[in-house]
C-alpha cells in the first residue's frame, strides 16, 4: 500500500521531502504534484524503476516518453547537446514554469532512453518536487496522471489518486488540490519555438 505525505508548498517540510527522496533512492514510484497535474514519477538513473513506470503507463520501456524533472536549468547540460545562447535565454525566461521543453538529445540520457534523439525537460514553479530534485541530486522523470473520465482527463484530487494507484506506486504526497491544466509542450529542437501542445503555460 502506498504511504501518504502531506507536503504542503506554503511550509514543505525537510523531514517529509527526505523521506521521499529515501523512496526514490530505493527503487520507489512516486506520485507528486506540480505547477500543473499530478505526475507519477522516479529516479531517472535506476532501470527497475523506470520498467516499473513503464509497466503502470501501459508502454513498453523503448517507448516512453518521460518528461525530465529538473529544479534549474544546471542539469540541461548532463541530457542535451549543447544549447545556443538565444535559446537557452528563452528557457531561462520561461522557467520555472508550466512548460515542457523539447532539446536534442545527448548520449549521457539512461539506458531507458536508449535510441531517443530528443528529450523533454521540465522545471515546475513548485517548490515540492525542486526540494526533491535538489535534495536527490539529480532530475527524476515524470509522466502525466490520467484520469478514466476522459472529459476531466486529469486526476486532480490526490485523496482519489491515493485510491487508485494505491497498490501501483509507494508513496503519494499530498500537496492539495492539483490543477486539471498540463503543461504547454514546447519544441525547440529547431532553434524556433513551435507549440506542439497547448496547456497552462502561456508564450
Amino acid at each position: 500500500m502506498a504511504k501518504i505525505l502531506k507536503i504542503y508548498p506554503q511550509n514543505p517540510q525537510e523531514n517529509l521531502i527526505d523521506e521521499a527522496v529515501k523512496v526514490l533512492q530505493n527503487g520507489g514510484v512516486i506520485i507528486y504534484p506540480s505547477d500543473t497535474i499530478y505526475t507519477i514519477g522516479c529516479d531517472i538513473y535506476n532501470h527497475k524503476a523506470m520498467e516499473r513506470l513503464a509497466q503502470i503507463k501501459g508502454i513498453k520501456i523503448d517507448k516512453q516518453k518521460f518528461s525530465i524533472i529538473c529544479n534549474d536549468l544546471s542539469h540541461l547540460s548532463e541530457f542535451t547537446k549543447p544549447i545556443e545562447t538565444a535559446t537557452f535565454r528563452f528557457l531561462k525566461t520561461h522557467l520555472p514554469g508550466a512548460f515542457t521543453f523539447i532539446l536534442e538529445a545527448n548520449r549521457n540520457l539512461p539506458t531507458a532512453y536508449k535510441g531517443h534523439k530528443t528529450v523533454g525537460i521540465r522545471v515546475p514553479d513548485h517548490i515540492v518536487p525542486q526540494m526533491i530534485v535538489e535534495k536527490l541530486g539529480h532530475p527524476i522523470v515524470s509522466t502525466s496522471i490520467r484520469d478514466d473520465d476522459e472529459i476531466l482527463e486529469y486526476s486532480t484530487d490526490p485523496e482519489l489518486i491515493a485510491e487508485k494507484y494505491d497498490k501501483l506506486v509507494d508513496l503519494v504526497i499530498d500537496s492539495g488540490y492539483g490543477d486539471n491544466v498540463a503543461s504547454t509542450i514546447v519544441d525547440l529542437t529547431s532553434g524556433e519555438p513551435e507549440i506542439i501542445r497547448q496547456g497552462k503555460g502561456k508564450i
